[in-house]
Parts: structure tokens; C-alpha cells; sequence
């Protein structure tokens, strides 16, 4: 949520040319076998997609792999949907990070939505700025440790956005053990609308 956020996402429509490229402040962290990877994941989300979704999602509004990468910096705010024991949908609010190619996101261990995600690991989440920008994706929730060598880029990443926001007490927030998840998505839809493309 906002109050544990830092820039939000990106708006430029510029390229990031080298990986990991510092680009408007924030570290574009994708390889190019992690842009490889995700254009894979947007081609094959789009063949599954149905025609109402088709008639939306036409191919020139589409996002490429690069430009998710480049859209997607900083600190973006996700609606994240987890699913209860009967089966109906909970939708909050998270801080979401992109990061090499996948959403992340953050809350506290005694949340409803870590106890959703611990018994049911299927999520589904959207960032929607406004109704220029949509990108969501379906998938599972697989829970990091922040404080393991495999999440190490991660934990670092997390660290320069948010200690120029919070200060050097963050790091302190961030070592009192809230947890993070990564989303690894089956599906991703893009939608880019900028003003007078219609």
C-alpha cells in the first residue's frame, strides 16, 4: 500500500538499452533472458485469450516484453485478488514490484491475504493507473525469503526504493520479518492507451 510505497511505476516510453540500467532513479533489473521469458509468457496469454477480451485488447495496444520492463519501475501499486477456503475472491491493495520479468509484493505474516496464499497459492492481480494502462496477470503466489541468499537481489532492489523515501528505519521494518511473494504468472494481458490512440 501506498504508505510503504516509493515512486510509482514509470511513464516514460523510452527503452532501457543495457540490463540492470538505472533508468528514471530506479534499477530496471531484467535480463535479456528474462525479457525473452516474459515476451513468451504475453504470446501465449494472448492466444488464449477470448474474443470479447480480443476485441479490447487489439494487437497495436498491446505491450512488448521491453516496454513492460520500462513501464513497470518503481514502486506500483497492484489490486491483488487471493481466494478464501470457499472459494470466493478477497481483493486488497499491495505494493507491487517488478523484477526480473515478474510481479512482487509485500505485507505483513499474520495478514488474511499470507494465510489465503500459504493454504491456496492461487492470485490473480492488477495495476491499473488509469484507464491509459492495465496490466494483469493470473498465476501463484510463491513466498520469498527476503533475508536468503536466492532473494538477495531482491531484498537489494526493495532497499533503494524504499530507504530514499524512509529513511535507513526501513531496513529495520524490512529485517522484523514481513513477508514477500513472488507471482508467477500462467497469463498476462497488457493494455496501453495512451491519450488520442483511439
Amino acid at each position: 500500500m501506498m504508505e510503504a510505497g516509493s515512486k510509482p511505476c514509470s511513464t516514460s516510453t523510452d527503452l532501457p538499452q543495457s540490463q540492470p540500467t538505472r533508468w528514471l532513479n530506479v534499477i530496471v533489473h531484467e535480463t535479456p533472458a528474462d525479457l525473452a521469458a516474459l515476451q513468451g509468457l504475453l504470446d501465449r496469454s494472448y492466444t488464449t485469450a477470448g474474443r470479447h477480451l480480443l476485441s479490447i485488447i487489439t494487437p497495436e495496444r498491446r505491450l512488448s516484453a521491453v516496454q513492460v520492463a520500462d513501464r513497470l519501475t518503481g514502486m506500483c501499486l497492484l489490486a491483488l485478488a487471493t481466494v478464501t477456503a470457499d472459494g470466493r475472491p478477497i481483493v486488497g491493495p499491495v505494493d507491487g514490484i517488478f523484477f526480473r520479468g515478474a510481479f512482487h509484493f509485500g505485507s505483513s505474516p499474520d495478514s488474511v491475504r499470507f494465510r489465503h496464499i500459504k493454504n491456496r497459492p492461487q492470485v490473480s492481480a492488477t495495476h491499473l493507473p488509469s484507464e491509459e494502462l492495465a496490466v494483469t496477470v493470473h498465476g501463484r503466489a510463491v513466498i520469498l525469503d527476503v533475508n536468503g541468499d536466492e532473494a538477495a537481489e531482491f531484498r537489494q532492489t526493495l532497499l533503494e526504493l524504499y530507504l530514499p523515501r524512509y529513511g535507513p528505519q526501513w531496513e529495520d521494518f524490512l529485517n522484523s520479518g514481513p513477508l514477500y511473494a513472488r507471482i508467477d504468472a500462467d497469463r498476462m494481458f497488457t493494455l496501453s492507451m495512451p491519450p488520442g490512440s483511439d
